[in-house]
């Protein structure tokens, strides 16, 4: 994990154990699978350089942390990114009801895994970066105020907006 990652879940930690009181589960810990679900899932956040998992859709967020989220990212110039909503689909939100199918080659094939389970993260959105879980909208919004977003996009080969405004500022 990166330094500005580190410090990020650092401070969310901290931050849990302050005023909330109680201790967050370690985010980013993959509980062991159960079939292929976790397999599926990781393809899933390896497949782009940014995932987001949200309720709604970029176009049309469906509460104001998924927006919150898609306003960071688009703040940043970030526009090739999957987007999962998982309002379509509440196996991969909860996880409880555990019978959701999905075809595959004719065969249906159970998911009783969510990306909440995946991750060890109690709430949505959630976003990943090159396949590593970063946090949700707390996190991001953290990282975008504090200029660590801007690095871990460029690590990606992804060149903030937020710079290019910068360099005509200074002009």
């Amino acid at each position: 994990m990166s330094a500005s990652l580190s410090r990020a879940a650092a401070a969310l930690l901290r931050w849990g154990r302050g005023a909330g009181g109680g201790v967050l589960p370690r985010a980013g810990v993959r509980a062991a699978s159960s079939g292929g679900q976790a397999e599926q899932l990781d393809a899933l956040v390896k497949k782009d350089k940014v995932v987001v998992f949200l309720k709604g859709t970029p176009e049309q967020p469906q509460c104001g942390f998924s927006n919150a989220v898609v306003q960071i990212l688009r703040l940043h110039g970030v526009r090739d990114y999957a987007a999962y909503n998982v309002l379509e689909d509440p196996e991969l939100r909860q996880g409880q009801a555990r019978g959701t199918w999905r075809r595959g080659r004719g065969e249906l094939e159970q998911i009783s895994r969510s990306i909440k389970d995946y991750s060890n993260w109690p709430t949505i959105p959630q976003v990943y970066l090159n396949g590593e879980f970063v946090g949700g909208c707390d996190i991001l919004l953290q990282m975008h105020q504090n200029g660590d977003l801007v690095e871990e996009l460029k690590k990606l080969g992804i060149r903030s907006a937020l710079i290019d405004e910068k360099d005509q500022d200074s002009k």
